[in-house]
């Protein structure tokens, strides 16, 4: 399997009140098309990564509502996975491509959420949980925390390790123009921020964010001035809606799954690869997931993240080098896709003051809910 991208594009991310989904979605795609100099009649099909337009903006049919801003007469539609929506979208592209009923499609994620009240989005995000969960008035810090509270028991992990992953993914978004928070913490001012559901604190949690991604895939010819970047694995994995029917809080074991899937399809090894952007909507989820997609050996990622190895400058896999969800921002149908774009920048070497040296191999990683499903991409520079 070898796909191309053609281009990538992000919006700001952030508390963009003044700003309209149509407005943020026709920003990134024109800013796509241009990379590629297609245009717009040259798209062939568009999906769009989104949870929340029903939920929260009364909007159901986003793939006729996106197709009209855009001047499009093509087919069109949503793909929706909860957070993982926008991983989800660009692995319907991807079989779209390689199915060869399409030369070049367009996927965009998109969400707009600070325009609503923080209870009426938590729970419209509850809707990725499972009844149990809702009934009982879980909300994913509760889940995630719980999560945190088995995994530090398990392997001897301290709040503190917890903080560190903040500290990396902030100082990552300050180099970031794009990130909603761009300004580094320290560990005690992690320790220090509010509890929010123990022991995760403000500063372990991703926030609330507006935002837009768009990256063109297509069977193109990688002529575009720097080589070309190709996916050359897409996989998904699911598991147990709520965690409740899980054997092991301590692991996702649709990572894991689609981990071996991408890493097989890729012919690679997790030792490969050199930059990687995985969900880190809580800092326990980036600790895990480390330990998930092999980088490190089971219980040992948070040593390694505190002693800064996956810290650009400082060792390999950088991980994310955008600031992740923690500090660019979570709006939740686009971060799978925005994580398409920073890798692809890396691999090209257009990343500015946040690039990987020499990065030829990189890797995202996108969840959906506490875990029920995540969608793992490997792209590779040809450069």
């Amino acid at each position: 399997m070898k796909v191309e991208i053609l281009a990538g594009s992000v919006s700001k991310f952030g508390e963009l009140w003044d700003v309209s989904p149509r407005d943020l979605v026709k920003g990134v795609v024109l800013e796509a098309l241009f990379e590629t100099r297609l245009k717009t009649g040259e798209i062939e099909a568009v999906y769009i990564g989104n949870m929340l337009s029903s939920s929260l903006g009364g909007q159901d049919h986003l793939g006729a509502f996106f197709s009209e801003v855009l001047g499009l007469n093509v087919p069109a539609m949503k793909v929706e996975g909860a957070c993982a929506s926008g991983g989800l979208a660009v692995h319907a592209g991807i079989l779209a491509v390689t199915s060869g009923l399409y030369k070049n499609v367009l996927v965009v994620g998109i969400e707009k959420m600070t325009d609503h009240k923080p209870e009426e989005v938590a729970k419209a995000l509850m809707g990725a949980g499972s009844d149990e969960e809702r009934e009982a008035g879980a909300t994913f810090p509760g889940l995630y925390a719980m999560i945190a509270r088995a995994y530090m028991k398990k392997y001897g992990v301290s709040e503190e390790d917890l903080a560190s992953v903040a500290v990396k993914n902030h100082y990552h978004a300050s180099l970031n123009s794009h990130a909603q928070f761009r300004f580094p913490v320290t560990i005690e001012q992690v320790m220090k921020s509010s509890v929010v559901s123990s022991p995760l604190k403000l500063l372990d949690c991703s926030p609330i964010s507006d935002g837009a991604a768009a990256v063109i895939l297509g069977q193109g010819s990688g002529v575009r001035g720097q080589g070309s970047v190709n996916i050359i694995a897409s996989a998904v994995a699911t598991d147990s809606l709520g965690v409740a029917d899980r054997s092991d809080l301590t692991s996702l074991q649709s990572t894991v799954l689609a981990a071996k899937k991408a890493y097989w399809q890729a012919g690679i090894k997790p030792s490969q690869i050199d930059v990687a952007e995985v969900h880190d909507c809580f800092t326990i989820a980036e600790i895990i997931a480390m330990d998930d997609l092999g980088f490190f050996p089971r219980g040992k990622s948070a040593q390694f993240i505190r002693r800064k190895k996956t810290t650009l400058g400082f060792g390999y896999p950088v991980v994310n080098t955008s600031g992740g969800l923690k500090a660019a921002g979570h709006p939740v149908g686009a971060t799978g896709v925005k994580q398409i774009v920073e890798i692809y920048r890396q691999l090209k070497g257009v990343a500015g003051k946040k690039q990987v040296k020499n990065a030829k191999i990189g890797l995202t990683h996108n969840v959906g809910g506490s875990g029920a499903t995540a969608v793992i991409h490997i792209l590779k520079s040809d450069k």
